[in-house]
């Protein structure tokens, strides 16, 4: 009897040490469910860019209009003047142009490999805008800026399914008013992380004041799973 007894402790005690083995169950962190154009297809695209001057008290646009090319636009900002690009798009839903993104810059002011500009120096931005997501990637990568650049971006493209489902119902109007946000990460090695932007649900779009640039997507916030 004794022995039992003694070999029931020792089963009992290793069933704890196996236990106290296992990892905790530990909560993974949030992650995107980026918005995809509708369709899984890209519609086509159009840019305009403007320099905004003050001329005896009124504003005139000197720039001619731009096309996109590879899905890429550029345009030259300057410190201390207001430049901005606007991109709109078309899409197989219907035949009406609606905006996608308006980019407005005034105060560029540290170029990486560059360093600090003067006022009156420019340099040459890139709008890279994705064909799988909607999202965009800003260069030169790492711009700074004294006065924030506007961003704005609009998620209409996806039609209105914003978890991806394929349906458009009363759940993807949950997730635009609780979990849709505009998301950014600085490399591709980097991971994403959610920005606190001002969100119109009427107008489909997200402002945010930039402070640099880097790639930018609009995503449903998701919750993962336990994980052992």
């Amino acid at each position: 009897m004794f022995v039992r007894r003694s070999l029931l402790v020792l089963a009992l005690a290793l069933m704890v040490v196996r236990c106290a083995d296992q990892p905790t169950a530990v909560k993974a962190p949030a992650a995107p469910q980026f918005l995809r154009w509708a369709g899984n297809v890209a519609p086509q695209f159009s840019a305009t860019s403007s320099q905004i001057q003050a001329s005896h008290g009124r504003s005139q646009h000197a720039s001619p209009p731009l096309s996109l090319d590879q899905y890429q636009v550029t345009f030259w900002a300057v410190r201390g003047e207001a430049r901005s690009v606007q991109i709109n798009y078309q899409s197989t839903i219907d035949s009406a142009i609606h905006p996608f993104l308006r980019l407005t810059t005034t105060d560029p002011k540290f170029v990486p490999g560059v360093g600090e500009l003067a006022v009156g120096d420019s340099v040459l931005i890139t709008v890279s805008i994705d064909t799988t997501k909607i999202g965009i990637s800003l260069e030169p990568s790492g711009l700074q800026f004294g006065e924030p650049s506007q961003l704005q971006l609009w998620y209409g493209g996806a039609s209105g399914d914003y978890n991806g489902d394929g349906v458009v119902d009363s759940t993807d109007a949950q997730v635009e008013q609780q979990l849709l946000g505009l998301w950014y990460r600085e490399g591709d090695a980097d991971q994403w992380a959610h920005l606190s932007t001002s969100q119109d649900v009427g107008d489909k779009s997200f402002t945010y004041a930039l402070p640099h640039f880097c790639e930018y997507a609009i995503a449903e916030l998701l919750e993962l799973a336990v994980s052992w």
